[in-house]
């Protein structure tokens, strides 16, 4: 076994940054697009059952940026963002079935023609 001293701070300041890091990746859970589609039924009324939105209020979630995703549908759950209808749906939701809605969202891939 190899046992390594940080020599000065520089040395120090890395070893705590990586050790840091290894606990933050060890601890995350992973975002599962498969589970967030199964679970984006519940969306697909106002959203569209591919995440582009037929209502004229309700955004379109495809191609959005999980941590867009993922921030908004905790602010409603929270009820930091006001919508009546969101609160509902967003407040029974965990952070992995957020967090896999958001993964399902940004996976799916959109095209934009500027005429």
């Amino acid at each position: 076994m190899i046992c390594l001293k940080p020599q000065g701070p520089l040395a120090a300041a890395l070893l705590l940054g990586a050790l840091l890091l290894s606990s933050w990746t060890g601890s995350a859970h992973a975002r599962d697009p498969i589970a967030g589609k199964a679970r984006a039924g519940m969306c697909a009324t106002c959203h569209g059952s591919q995440g582009l939105s037929q209502l004229p209020n309700a955004p379109h979630l495809a191609g959005q940026p999980a941590i867009y995703i993922v921030e908004q549908l905790k602010n409603y759950r929270s009820g930091k963002r006001q919508n009546e209808v969101m609160h509902v749906m967003a407040k029974p939701l965990s952070d992995q079935e957020i967090d896999d809605l958001a993964a399902w969202y940004e996976s799916i891939q959109i095209s934009v023609t500027v005429k």
